[in-house]
């Protein structure tokens, strides 16, 4: 097939199906990471190794979250960008910065959990407040120096309204998608295989004794899946899609067509729809990776129900006073 007979791409596809997914996302990630965040600051003296890395989780998905309003006019526009061609590029360096730090917590949150109950005695010591704030000072660096690159490719038409890609124009499609496998392997591959190792050795571990204590036991096992829930939902689907996207747009600068083109756009403006959805799934981690969350959650459904129960009294009561009136 050549390119003479592409078939034709359903760009507007994206246009109907990305913003309603922002607005749920923006709403739903900003009241539960915002509210993740004000209870880990208000325990700030109580702060747990582990919810440093829960804390960073959550500055990253702010991060994105602050941008969401901007895409969703860019979308409801017809994809038209108005803000500029440097905002543009810092929109999505946001959005990298969430995802790839996301990923980049999430692993350092596994490896945590895979020593503290795989190698308890090493940890004993070891393992202080002051070296996971240099570790998540690190996953910020070098989360930074992979997205970095990213921002010196064009983004828009100059400094017209047009588009704002999410990764760059035809132009040099060819070198980003070098630079997007290179990214894919360095910013999650490795660390999913890290990931996945750690916690599959965890549940080894758990399921073999006994003498796990019950609450960590069944607290690790929901991280384990939390984790495969985000790997496979959000972050899988869209570094496939991603990758195989760019190429379906290098192969018809060499004149060659597929019939599958229009279907990988399709699903990649799906996965990126998913691939948000983390900044609302990530709350999940606060429940289970927080040490003090969970409780304080639990404290304020009691007194939800309390409230509710003055508010409005229990209809067992009100049946009990139709009996009487009724015998009476």
């Amino acid at each position: 097939m050549n390119k003479s007979s592409c078939p034709p791409i359903n760009f507007d596809f994206a246009g109907r199906f990305l913003p309603p997914v922002f607005i749920l996302v923006f709403i739903i990630g900003l009241v539960a990471n915002g509210w993740g965040l004000k209870s880990l600051l208000q325990n700030w003296k109580k702060l747990h190794i582990i919810n440093v890395f829960v804390l960073n989780l959550g500055l990253a998905d702010i991060l994105y979250l602050l941008t969401l309003p901007f895409l969703m006019v860019y979308h409801f526009k017809g994809s038209k960008w108005i803000f500029g061609d440097t905002f543009c590029k810092i929109t999505r360096f946001c959005f990298n910065l969430n995802l790839y730090g996301s990923i980049g917590f999430l692993t350092c949150i596994s490896v945590y959990r895979y020593m503290a109950i795989v190698h308890p005695v090493r940890m004993m010591g070891r393992s202080t407040l002051t070296h996971s704030v240099g570790i998540s000072v690190m996953v910020w660096f070098f989360v930074s120096v992979q997205s970095l690159p990213d921002m010196f490719y064009s983004k828009t038409f100059g400094n017209k309204p047009g588009k704002c890609y999410d990764t760059t124009s035809s132009i040099y499609v060819e070198d980003y998608l070098k630079y997007s496998l290179g990214w894919t392997l360095t910013g999650f591959c490795i660390p999913f295989l890290i990931t996945l190792g750690c916690y599959g050795h965890v549940t080894v571990v758990l399921c073999r004794t006994n003498t796990t204590d019950k609450v960590l036991k069944q607290r690790s096992l929901k991280l384990l899946l939390i984790t495969i829930l985000l790997f496979s939902v959000c972050y899988i689907p869209y570094h496939v899609l991603k990758n195989l996207s760019l190429w379906s747009r290098v192969l018809p600068k060499q004149n060659i067509c597929r019939e599958w083109f229009n279907g990988v756009y399709i699903a990649k403006q799906i996965s990126r729809g998913l691939v948000c959805l983390n900044s609302a799934l990530n709350p999940l981690v606060y429940l289970h990776g927080s040490e003090d969350i969970p409780a304080q959650l639990g404290q304020l459904l009691q007194r939800a129900r309390r409230m509710s129960s003055r508010l409005f009294p229990s209809s067992s009561a009100s049946v009990a006073m139709t009996q009487i009136t009724d015998e009476a």
